[in-house]
């Protein structure tokens, strides 16, 4: 099955493309699925991470949002805080703005903090009454807002089996090697050829600058916000202090390293704003949503001939080597820890600055593998449940990574030891390895060392 670029880039809300993005997706494909059976009460329940970490991730506000029919990419993140006051308040809910239906959330959205569902670590299981009798469905968000059902199958789009085969199809590392060599293409041009299986080029190009778009104003956004981020922790927001300094600061511009702390802002604006619950483009989730527009910026601001073509071509690179995590491993915290989530981001990053910079296949490939390698074994423990500390930070690691990722390679010819799918299958396995303690229950690591205050 081909995965899009569109797939793996999502435009939609912070704090948790998994916690957030899609549960209101499922929210909202519960509330479709029951509302011609004219539903009096409902109820939500939350299993694994998501009952542990849900309420400091904002679920419990997604679930109410996609009950209501909002979507992550276009609701009004402003009128959010209002709107779940209000069935807060009133125990009462619109399913999508036309049936009033009672939800006490207090005591009908639940999380259990114990009890895990079978097929992932971010269960939900929907419950609607009425006089129709009872509906129940449950929901499995994986990771980079994709939402399942408890078959696996996707819960919303065009089933798998539905898509036109693509010219170009790959599920390996080494499937895009041989058809670059054998087409003498570069990994963008067969991403971009197989997208236009499913939409004419210029609709193609139009969407991914649209994703570029909003990953820049988010870098913007972040850059000018001040204040103290939500949740209790009282972590400050520094991007735009920072932005301050280095814009004025005339002995950084003598800073061999100056471009390092520009980097870092980009990634400090990105994750900020996801961590307040702004507009984000989940890549390839939204815990990582930082690392892929910081280096792009890096790409746009101070490589000499970056352009929008550039721009487009790395976006498409990053596509296709977040696909291959995607297939053969996991983009979600909650099931191989921070390594499927930094790492994957860091891994895209690192190959698809290798493509813009004049990086052949080969040096594409290393670089992506150089970007997980050394994220390997990555955990996940956020403080007090909320995408702050060690996330916002971590972002800016890893984007410097991934820049010195994609410079390791191409000093390189593309020939290297540990492949881009052994080292998948090794984060996979790692995951697989971890304790659950580490994978985004704050039942671990930092999470517990560190005294919330």
């Amino acid at each position: 099955m081909h995965i899009s670029v569109f797939d793996i880039f999502k435009i939609g809300i912070g704090p948790s493309s998994s916690h957030t993005v899609g549960p209101m997706r499922a929210a909202k494909r519960f509330a479709a699925h029951v509302i011609d059976g004219q539903p009096t009460h409902l109820k939500i329940e939350l299993f694994g991470s998501l009952g542990f970490t849900g309420r400091g991730h904002g679920t419990d506000k997604a679930i109410v949002l996609g009950l209501e029919g909002e979507d992550p990419a276009t609701v009004d993140v402003d009128s959010i805080a209002g709107r779940v006051a209000a069935v807060e308040r009133t125990k009462r809910i619109t399913l999508l703005g036309r049936l009033e239906v009672g939800l006490d959330v207090s005591t009908q959205l639940i999380f259990h903090r114990r009890d895990k569902l079978p097929l992932h670590a971010n269960g939900m299981r929907f419950t609607a009454t009425g006089a129709a009798g009872t509906v129940e469905k449950i929901y499995y968000s994986i990771g980079g807002g994709f939402v399942v059902d408890d078959t696996g199958v996707a819960a919303d789009g065009a089933p798998p089996e539905a898509r036109p085969p693509v010219p170009y199809p790959f599920d390996s590392g080494a499937d895009l090697l041989a058809h670059a060599a054998e087409h003498g293409l570069g990994l963008s041009t067969l991403m971009l050829e197989n997208e236009k299986t499913f939409a004419p080029e210029a609709d193609i190009r139009a969407r991914v600058m649209e994703i570029w778009a909003a990953m820049e104003a988010c870098v913007k956004r972040g850059c000018e916000r001040e204040g103290i981020l939500p949740g209790g922790l009282k972590v400050k927001r520094r991007a735009a202090a920072l932005h301050r300094r280095l814009k004025v600061d005339a002995t950084a511009q003598h800073d061999p390293l100056v471009i390092m702390d520009w980097v870092n802002l980009f990634a400090l604006a990105v994750n900020e704003e996801n961590a307040a619950g702004g507009r984000v483009v989940t890549a390839p989730t939204n815990g990582a949503a930082g690392i892929i527009p910081a280096v792009l910026m890096y790409y746009r601001r101070f490589v000499p001939g970056a352009d929008d073509e550039g721009t487009l071509r790395f976006l498409l690179t990053a596509a296709a080597i977040g696909a291959l995590y995607k297939k053969n491993a996991s983009i979600s915290g909650a099931e191989v820890g921070c390594q499927g989530e930094v790492g994957v981001a860091c891994s895209m990053a690192a190959g698809a600055l290798a493509e813009v910079l004049g990086g052949t296949p080969a040096q594409v490939e290393n670089a992506a593998e150089i970007g997980m390698e050394h994220n390997l074994g990555l955990t996940c423990d956020p403080i007090g449940g909320l995408v702050q500390v060690p996330c916002i930070e971590r972002n800016a690691m890893g984007a410097v990574k991934g820049i010195n990722a994609a410079r390791l390679a191409l000093q390189g010819d593309g020939t290297h030891k540990v492949s881009l799918d052994k080292v998948i299958r090794t984060m996979w396995r790692t995951g697989a390895d971890m304790s659950s303690k580490y994978k985004e229950t704050a039942r671990g690591g930092l999470a517990v060392n560190i005294i919330e205050c």
